[in-house]
C-alpha cells in the first residue's frame, strides 16, 4: 500500500471498528472480538509505516486547503510515529485489560464503553498524523470531546462532576488559549506547518515570542501543566481502563507531544534560546513537577495518587522539552515512552486490586503482596520506573534529562529532578514494603487471590515493557537524533 494511503487508515480503522462494535453489542463476545482485530490491525499498519518513515523522514498527505498557507494536512514524522506506535500497542494491551476489568465488575453500558474507546484511539492516530497546528487541534478537540462520555461513564453524581471539570477545564484551555496561538501564529508567519528549525525565527521578538510559548504551554490543557491541571484528578472517576487511556494510552501523551512538536517545529530550539520567557516556564514546570509529588504524598485513595504522580511525571517531559539541550529533548522523548508503560502498569494494578479485593486505599494493602504476587510485583516495576531506578525504563529517560541538565548549566533543572526523586520513593516505597512486609489485616473482608486473568495478562505484559525498554530503547534515541540533527 502507498505509505501516504495508510495515514488515512490509521485514522479510519478505529471509526470502523467504533461502528462495528456498536452493531455487535448484544453479543459480548463478538464485540470484544471486533475490538481487538481492529486494535490489532491499527497496531498492524502503525509498524507498516515505521520504515517509510524512516527512510523518508515523512509521509505526507494534504486533503484541502480552504486558506493559502492554511490546510487539512497530515504529515507524519519520526515523532509522530512514535507517538502513533505507542498508542496503538497499548489500545490492544488496555483492551484485553479492559475485558476481565468491564465484566468483573460488571460495568454497565459497555458497547458505548468500547465505542468511544474506539473513536478516542482515532482522535490520537489524528494528532500524531497531524501536518500542522490546524490538522492538531482539530483531533486534538476529537480526543477531548469523545472521552467524555468516557469520564462520566458510570453516570452518578461523582462521574457528572468530574466530567464538567474534565470537559470544561480542557475546552476553556484549548479555545481561550491554544487556538489564539495557532492564529497568532498564521497571521505572523504565514503558515502553520510543522517545519524543521522552526517558522518564527526573525519574524517576531523575543517578547511577543515569550508570550506565545506561554500561551502553548497553557493552552494545551492535557499536558497538565500547574494551574490547568485539575482535570486529570477529577477524570479517575471513570473506570480504571479510562484511567489507563487518559495516563498512557492518549489523552496526556497527546498533550505532551503537542508542547515538543510546538518547540522544536514552531519555534525552534535556536529561536527559543533566544526567548526570556523560557525561563520563567521551565520554573513553572519545576514547580509542576515537585506540587504534584507533594500532593500525591498525602493522597490515601490508589487512584489519586497515581493522577497527582502523572501530573508531576508530564512536567518532567515539558521542562526537558524547555531545557532546549540536545540531550534533554530526547530525554523528553524516551520519557513520553517510558511513563506511558510505567503509569500503564500502575492503573491496571490498581484496577485489578480493586476487582479482586475492593480495596481503593493505600492503607488497606497490608500484605496484598501475598495474596496478588503477580500484581504486586508489576506495580513494584511501574513505580521503580516512576522513581527512575535501572533495570527499568524511567532511568534511561532521566539519565538523558539530567546530561541535557548538565549540557547546558541548569543546575534548577537538577534540583527538581533530585527532590521529585525522593518524593516519588516516598510514595511508592512504602505500598510495595506494606504489601509485600507487612502482615495482612486478620479478617479481610474479601477472601481473593489475583483478578481475572485478561487483567493480569495485561499487566504482566506491560511490566515486562517496562523493563524491555531499558535496552531496547535505542531506536526512540536514534530517531530523536536525526530529529535534533545531534548525535548523543
Amino acid at each position: 500500500m502507498n505509505p501516504n494511503l495508510l495515514i488515512p487508515a490509521l485514522i479510519l480503522t478505529p471509526l470502523i471498528g467504533a461502528v462495528l462494535i456498536a452493531l455487535t453489542g448484544r453479543w459480548p463476545n463478538i464485540r470484544e472480538g471486533v475490538t481487538l482485530t481492529t486494535a490489532a490491525t491499527l497496531f498492524g499498519l502503525a509498524t507498516q509505516l515505521i520504515r517509510p518513515v524512516v527512510d523518508r523522514f515523512e509521509v505526507g498527505l494534504t486533503v484541502a486547503e480552504p486558506v493559502p498557507g492554511l490546510a487539512i494536512a497530515f504529515n507524519l514524522e519520526p515523532l509522530g510515529l512514535i507517538f502513533a506506535l505507542l498508542a496503538s500497542l497499548l489500545w490492544f494491551v488496555t483492551s484485553v485489560y479492559a475485558i476481565g476489568y468491564m465484566r468483573g465488575n460488571k460495568e454497565p453500558r459497555q458497547t458505548s464503553f468500547y465505542v468511544f474507546f474506539a473513536i478516542a484511539i482515532s482522535g490520537a492516530m489524528g494528532v500524531a498524523t497531524a501536518g500542522n497546528l490546524l490538522t492538531l487541534f482539530i483531533f486534538y478537540e476529537v480526543l477531548t470531546i469523545s472521552t467524555w462520555p468516557l469520564v462520566t461513564h458510570k453516570q452518578n453524581d461523582a462521574a457528572r462532576a468530574g466530567g464538567r471539570t474534565y470537559l470544561g477545564v480542557l475546552l476553556v484551555t484549548s479555545i481561550g488559549l491554544l487556538l489564539p496561538a495557532i492564529i497568532w501564529t498564521w497571521s505572523v508567519a504565514g503558515t502553520v506547518d510543522f517545519t524543521q528549525g522552526g517558522i518564527l525565527y526573525g519574524l517576531m521578538g523575543p517578547g511577543s515570542a515569550a508570550i506565545l510559548l506561554a500561551m502553548f504551554v497553557l493552552g494545551v490543557g492535557k499536558a497538565a501543566v500547574m494551574p490547568v491541571h485539575r482535570w486529570l484528578p477529577a477524570a479517575m472517576v471513570a473506570p480504571t481502563p479510562v484511567s489507563a487511556l487518559l495516563h498512557a494510552v492518549a489523552v496526556v501523551k497527546a498533550g505532551v507531544f503537542t508542547i515538543t512538536k510546538v518547540v522544536i517545529y514552531i519555534f525552534g530550539l535556536d529561536f527559543l534560546a533566544e526567548v526570556p520567557l523560557e525561563k520563567y516556564l521551565i520554573y513553572l514546570a519545576g514547580f509542576t513537577v515537585v506540587a504534584g509529588s507533594v500532593i500525591a504524598l498525602k493522597q490515601v485513595e490508589i487512584k489519586r495518587m497515581l493522577a497527582y504522580s502523572t501530573i508531576s511525571q508530564l512536567s518532567y517531559i515539558v521542562m526537558a522539552a524547555l531545557v532546549l539541550a540536545p540531550f534533554a529533548e530526547i530525554g523528553a522523548a524516551v520519557h513520553i515512552v517510558a511513563h506511558a508503560f510505567g503509569k500503564i502498569t500502575l492503573f491496571f494494578c490498581a484496577g485489578a486490586i480493586y476487582i479482586a479485593s475492593k480495596k481503593t486505599r493505600v492503607d488497606q494493602l497490608r500484605g496484598i503482596g501475598l495474596r496478588m504476587p503477580l500484581t504486586m510485583i508489576a506495580f513494584t516495576i511501574g513505580a521503580l520506573s516512576m522513581i527512575g531506578v535501572p533495570p527499568t525504563a524511567g532511568f534511561v529517560s532521566k539519565w538523558y534529562i539530567i546530561a541535557g541538565a548538565f549540557q547546558v548549566e541548569s543546575y534548577f533543572t537538577l534540583a527538581v529532578l533530585m527532590l521529585s526523586t525522593g518524593l516519588n520513593a516516598a510514595y511508592f516505597l512504602p505500598i510495595v514494603f506494606r504489601a509485600f512486609f507487612r502482615p495482612e489485616d486478620e479478617r479481610p473482608e474479601i477472601d481473593h487471590g489475583e483478578a481475572p486473568w485478561p487483567m493480569v495478562t495485561a499487566l504482566c505484559v506491560t511490566a515486562v515493557l517496562v523493563l524491555a525498554f531499558f535496552v531496547l530503547n535505542g531506536p526512540i534515541v536514534d530517531i530523536e537524533t536525526r530529529i535534533l540533527e545531534v548525535a548523543p
